[in-house]
């Protein structure tokens, strides 16, 4: 199963007995607060979790791979994910 917004909002809801609103308000104001300190290009830590940084990658050649005709790749920031130890240690010891 594929955890979405929809099912945060639920286990919200069950879980701390928020409306349903207002579950989904704190859940969209969690994710724009992390949206907009990735834009800013800040970093995203939270403790026993994982830590978000936006990395600035140079332009460089590359090929099409349908055609393989040689083309430049634009520059541009990507985010990566870091997990932290404990959730590293949780996903390899987790059920399969």
């Amino acid at each position: 199963m594929t955890l979405t917004k929809d099912v945060l909002v639920e286990m919200i809801r069950d879980k701390i007995g928020f409306p349903i609103k207002e579950a989904k308000d704190i859940l969209e104001l969690l994710l724009e607060e992390v949206k907009a300190k990735l834009e800013a290009g800040e970093d995203v830590k939270i403790s026993g979790f994982g830590k978000w940084h936006v990395r600035e990658k140079r332009s460089r050649p590359g090929r099409n791979p349908h055609t393989g005709e040689k083309m430049e790749i634009t520059a541009r920031r990507v985010v990566t994910f870091r997990p932290s130890d404990k959730l590293r240690m949780a996903v390899n010891t987790g059920k399969k």
